[in-house]
């Protein structure tokens, strides 16, 4: 009778090992799908990040893109691949997760959790369309600046990128900017469970400011404008995240009153 007790307890345990493994499976095939699609348009999807550049080298028949290294491209392209199938399957694997995650919770926490899921991709893209249409044009311009002409020195400097590095720095930057505009979920996130508080923002905004620009100067190239481009969002972001978090805190208020008010 034990054993027979102890095979019944070891069962919800196993299930529930046979349900993960299930929705693993479903997120690495959807993903190495996506990244099986995405590599077939990685030549496109480079040539969409390299359009800031063209745009303003646009007339300039010479301009060019270089690697020096004969298996460079291809392994451009199978970051590219990775990036962007990433990115597409995250619906999916965050579908899987939340399959998985929903019959453990309540009613309130799914109702709770599921607006963060579905923000975050979300705030993510907007974070990296707004470095692509807005911080790339003007970082290529600065940097751009610094060639030299052959009559400005004995030699002339000008500006030939290499594919992977030029990758490297937009996907830097899109991961920069695309992390950054996910702090109002997470702000949001660390109110609703108790851990930060309104006041508690409030009272640090200084100590945010000056880490929205530590964190500028790390993740971005050392530009101002970059940086400022990815500081200024960050702190605004910061206080949106206040706004959040009060709606958060006063619904939590809202909740405890009916819940007193049910006791008495």
């Amino acid at each position: 009778m034990a054993e027979s007790g102890q095979d019944e307890g070891k069962m919800p345990l196993l299930e529930h090992l046979v349900e993960l493994r299930t929705r693993l499976m479903w997120s690495v095939g959807a993903f190495v799908l996506c990244f099986v699609v995405s590599f077939y348009f990685a030549g496109p999807v480079f040539n969409f990040l390299v359009q800031p550049l063209a745009d303003l080298w646009e007339g300039e028949e010479a301009r060019r893109l270089i690697y020096t290294a004969l298996t460079e491209k291809f392994f451009t392209e199978i970051k590219i691949a990775f990036f962007v199938g990433a990115f597409v399957s995250f619906p999916i694997v965050a579908n899987q997760f939340w399959i998985f995650v929903a019959p453990g919770l309540y009613k309130n926490e799914k109702k709770a959790l599921l607006p963060f899921i579905v923000a975050t991709p979300v705030l993510f893209f907007i974070g990296g369309a707004f470095v692509y249409y807005f911080v790339l044009p003007v970082a290529w311009n600065f940097f751009a600046g610094f060639e030299q002409s052959a009559t400005e020195g004995p030699l002339a400097i000008q500006l030939e990128p290499k594919v992977n590095e030029y990758l490297s720095l937009v996907m830097r930057l899109v991961f920069a900017f695309g992390l950054s505009f996910e702090l109002p979920v997470v702000l949001t996130l660390l109110t609703k469970v108790g851990i930060i508080s309104t006041a508690g923002m409030r009272k640090n905004r200084r100590y945010a400011i000056v880490i929205a620009f530590i964190a500028a100067a790390i993740l971005t190239p050392p530009d101002p404008i970059s940086q400022l481009g990815l500081a200024i969002p960050i702190i605004l972001l910061y206080e949106i995240s206040i706004l959040c978090a009060k709606v958060v805190e006063k619904r939590r208020e809202e909740a405890d009153q009916e819940t007193e008010a049910a006791e008495v």
